[in-house]
């Protein structure tokens, strides 16, 4: 059985790219599964930590990312391709990670999110914007045990196509004022389109992510958010805390090539990521 996770959150830096490729490389590592990451973000930040960037660019040039398979469907055009576009055996641990596989984005991706909307009303046999990823993922999906996928920071079309083919989705969060701020945003929003769109996703919970042990906002604002998940306004809060740590960002640099997730990752983000995939696996198993 496949399980899609979306991982999302409306503010950028709150670990939520980092967290679906450290989820992924544990996955796929410590537990043998095989997974598909699936970037819709147009930063690109995803891609660009998981693959050589010349490789990248190369794949963009031939019209094997997300890009051209939303193009496809704005302009009529017919050139995307899911099994060729896929990357296999992506990461800077070693050679790659086996089981491990990434679908890549593109900074092109911004230009085309404005267009859209218009799809709808092409004349194309698609019947809305909402199902384009589902039906070019839909033939490579059963491949996998799990997919993951990193959503733009916001609740447009492209995050609603990924929402809408996801069992689960996953909130990662700083637990400062501003990155929890539109938590209540995201949980109404996708609640609505639940139920517009007949699916039966999830939240699977909100992550603490870049957590000081010694700040005391930290800790006020997550006592806050226990008592929400208390008083059921709000999912689960995971028991693993990812810390604040330099290795977060060094492990997003691709050209820091390093044989283990130990090397990458250090002591205290190995532990974290490993008992948060534990949780994971867990819960939707």
């Amino acid at each position: 059985m496949t399980h899609i996770i979306s991982i999302i959150n409306l503010k950028g830096g709150v670990g939520k790219t980092q967290t679906s490729i450290a989820v992924s490389e544990f996955l796929a590592t410590n537990y043998a599964k095989k997974v598909l990451i699936i970037d819709l973000d147009p930063q690109t930040n995803a891609t660009v930590s998981l693959m050589d960037e010349n490789l990248w660019l190369e794949h963009d040039k031939k019209g094997n990312t997300i890009f051209q398979l939303f193009s496809d469907k704005v302009y009529n055009t017919e050139l995307f391709n899911v099994e060729s576009s896929i990357v296999k055996n992506v990461s800077n641990i070693g050679s790659g990670i086996k089981n491990l596989d990434l679908l890549p984005s593109s900074l092109r991706l911004i230009d085309i999110q404005d267009k859209l909307p218009l799809v709808s009303n092409s004349g194309y046999f698609v019947r809305t914007p909402i199902t384009i990823l589902k039906e070019a993922v839909s033939s490579i999906i059963k491949n996998y045990d799990y997919v993951i996928i990193d959503c733009p920071p916001n609740l447009g079309l492209i995050t609603l196509s990924g929402i809408f083919i996801s069992d689960y989705y996953l909130i990662p969060t700083i637990p400062d004022i501003l990155s929890t701020y539109g938590i209540p945003q995201i949980l109404t929003k996708i609640n609505a389109f639940k139920e517009d769109a007949g699916i039966n996703i999830k939240p699977l919970g909100i992550l603490i992510s870049m957590f000081r042990a010694n700040n005391r906002l930290h800790k006020s604002i997550i006592d806050s958010l226990k008592y929400r998940e208390r008083r059921g306004d709000y999912p689960r809060i995971f028991d693993t805390y990812i810390p604040l740590s330099i290795k977060i960002s060094e492990a997003a640099e691709f050209q820091s090539s390093v044989k283990t997730l130990g090397q990458k990752y250090g002591y205290d983000l190995y532990n974290s990521y490993n008992r948060l995939v534990e949780e994971v696996i867990k819960y939707v198993e």
